[in-house]
């Protein structure tokens, strides 16, 4: 269901550790949904992450979905049959802010697109979180471009100097314009942030699909013509010396069908972070005494 992480309570197991996950569940409105609930209901709780983005939700089956002690925000604007996008954390959150990234041109095409961001206390301090959802349309490049600008000079704003995970269903492959401005590799209107990509940091050489033609979901789905793209993230905050929390593991969620059930057309991403054992911008001694 998951790789390569054991679906274990690993993340939680101690105070310097979160799970993270980002997963379009496919609306209820889909196809299978009857199947498909009861294998997405199982598989996340048997994930038990700290923090979930979930996508294309129905928000008032949210707490049914993915089971109790859940702190759970939705999005503000949803579609007209209930469905959204959602933040949900086992630690509680505090809302600092909700960015509208609907645009007057294409406000239709995803009635609630936006950038939602909290802030949580844990054990190793406080974390900013931004479930980040931009426009779908392939053509819509520029509008990602704005909408990534928008959410990163926001966490910029709340984090300071601490460390902040964006994620979400981003609709853009890593060499897109806005994924290469989240990533440090190119600016956008004269302002530059980088955030480590978790699936990189881990699996350079793999494309880590997330949208794939393999799966009949996507075949038989309104983009049947894309090609197969990774466009799912959890993106970690980097400071002036690198990611400021250290990517531990990261895998695909529900990237395979069970029992001939496949969960949805996307294929979630989880990560495990950690407080780095060698904070950026300090020396550590282990390398040099080996």
């Amino acid at each position: 269901m998951s790789e390569p992480l054991s679906l274990s309570s690993a993340a939680t197991s101690g105070g310097d550790r979160i799970r993270c996950l980002t997963f379009n569940v496919l609306s209820p409105d889909n196809r299978d949904w009857e199947r498909r609930e009861p294998l997405i209901r199982e598989a996340l709780r048997h994930l038990d992450a700290d923090v979930m983005a979930l996508q294309e939700v129905r928000i008032d089956h949210v707490e049914q979905l993915i089971g109790p002690g859940y702190v759970i925000t939705p999005f503000s604007a949803v579609s007209d049959n209930g469905v959204g996008g959602v933040l949900a954390t086992r630690t509680p959150h505090r809302v600092l802010e909700e960015i509208d990234q609907r645009t007057p041109e294409h406000g239709a095409d995803l009635p609630w697109c936006a950038t939602l961001i909290v802030e949580l206390d844990l054990p190793f301090g406080r974390l900013v979180v931004a479930h980040h959802k931009p426009n779908w349309p392939f053509p819509l490049e520029v509008e990602r471009e704005q909408q990534a600008l928008r959410a990163a000079l926001a966490i910029e704003r709340h984090a300071g100097e601490g460390p902040a995970v964006v994620l979400g269903d981003f609709d853009a492959t890593p060499d897109a314009a806005s994924v290469q401005f989240w990533r440090g590799r190119r600016s956008l209107d004269g302002v530059s942030v980088c955030y480590q990509d978790a699936w990189e940091t881990l699996r350079p050489t793999d494309p880590g699909l997330t949208f794939s033609a393999e799966n009949p979901l996507v075949q038989a789905g309104e983009v049947a013509t894309a090609v197969s793209r990774r466009i799912d993230y959890v993106l970690v905050r980097a400071g002036r010396h690198g990611a400021l929390l250290q990517v531990v593991q990261c895998g695909r969620f529900l990237a395979q069908p069970v029992d001939r059930v496949w969960a949805s057309d996307h294929y979630g991403v989880v990560a495990d972070l950690a407080v780095p054992a060698h904070p950026p911008g300090t020396w550590g001694a282990s390398a040099l005494e080996s």
